[in-house]
């Protein structure tokens, strides 16, 4: 009962936030100069302050972590399937 009840709520919470960002945004219309337009504002000032490094290596470390974080998951998942499976021959015989 109590899945259910925590199911509505968070179907009802994604509801309702869905709804506010449903409100349309005006329109641009979009000119020949955007599609001859290669130059990225962000990315060069970024770029030409140095810190475009620090944006890439956080992204290195996040993505190690996680990755990381992962396969030591997969690795406890892995021996508690041993030990369930060598339980589970051991009761049976």
């Amino acid at each position: 009962m109590h899945k259910f009840i925590k199911t509505i709520l968070f179907t009802l919470m994604l509801a309702l936030t869905s709804l506010e960002g449903s409100y349309a945004q005006e329109k641009q219309k979009i000119t020949q100069e955007d599609y001859v337009n290669s130059d990225i504002e962000m990315a060069d000032v970024m770029r030409s302050n140095g810190k475009i490094y620090i944006v890439v290596a956080t992204i290195i470390a996040l993505f190690s972590g996680f990755t990381i974080y992962l396969i030591s998951i997969d690795k406890k998942i892995g021996k508690l399937e041993e030990k369930f499976t060598e339980e589970q021959q051991t009761s049976v015989s």
